[in-house]
């Protein structure tokens, strides 16, 4: 056994060399064909505007060099403020799409720009705009503050009469499978800025995304306040002024369908049970 581990042993070292030996030529051959990618100019108009130097909202513009930076929007706004001009204000974080920090309108579209790839033709300009008729903060940092109270109003949690007694609220596989399709939003707001009714209503009416979330805690079985969350939904501002555009669908990062569970929320205050 002891001339066999010896054996192995000279072996691997004898291949260590080979094996670096290969790896140095791989990146050596690498790094040629990297620096050789031809410099591909694109046009970008950004939404600027600082509150701070009294000026008017303006598009920016900036060229920047497609093929020196990633593929998603995400990186092409980062290189601006990096390379460019640091003064730009925008959210990101995960850059998985899964925090919705970046979610911002790009060419009349609202998205996540992690998710949102750069379109290759430098021909085309794209434009890149804050999620609209939102308030803006800053430049693409909208005020997301009364998204956030929307989505405080429907208590987004489990609501039990009694206290919690330790243990786990169990559920079976068939319930816990209606809740596909709903707890997966991220809140980005992505639905709710590309919705014409949230437009003219945000003060009143909820939006898609809330009511997503909403209709979320009403089907989940383990909660015990069905009835009171739909006497609550019971607006015609809250609820009726979706109109079934579908906007929300269309846009949403995730895949989700607002506007069906919207339709769940409505079947079920009808019904007077969670549909």
């Amino acid at each position: 056994m002891l001339s066999l581990s010896r054996a192995l042993a000279r072996g691997a070292a004898r291949a260590a060399p080979e094996i670096g030996f290969v790896r140095a030529a791989a990146t050596s051959a690498a790094t040629p064909a990297a620096a050789a990618k031809p410099v591909v100019e694109k046009e970008f108009l950004v939404y600027r505007w600082n509150p701070d130097d009294g000026e008017a909202p303006k598009y920016q513009t900036y060229k920047v060099d497609i093929n020196s930076c990633g593929p998603m929007m995400l990186d092409v706004l980062l290189k601006i403020k990096d390379d460019h001009d640091s003064s730009l204000s925008l959210r990101r974080s995960c850059r998985e799409g899964i925090c919705g920090s970046c979610a911002m309108n790009i060419d009349g579209k609202n998205g996540l720009a992690c998710l949102t790839k750069v379109e290759r033709d430098p021909s085309a300009v794209t434009r890149v705009a804050p999620l609209p008729h939102m308030f803006v903060i800053r430049d693409l940092v909208v005020d997301m503050a009364n998204f956030y109270a929307q989505y405080k109003s429907i208590k987004p949690f489990l609501l039990k009469p009694k206290p919690a007694d330790g243990l786990e609220h169990r559920q079976t596989k068939e319930d816990r499978a209606k809740l596909d399709g709903l707890y997966e939003c991220i809140l980005c707001a992505c639905c709710s800025t590309s919705c014409p009714s949230y437009w003219w209503n945000s003060d009143k009416y909820l939006g898609p995304a809330v009511l997503l979330q909403a209709y979320r805690w009403v089907i989940d079985s383990r909660d015990e306040a069905t009835t009171q969350r739909l006497a609550d939904l019971d607006d015609q501002f809250k609820l009726y002024r979706c109109k079934t555009i579908m906007n929300c669908a269309t846009v949403c990062p995730k895949g989700l369908n607002p506007g069906k569970a919207i339709a769940k929320i409505k079947q079920s205050v009808a019904a007077g049970r969670a549909f």
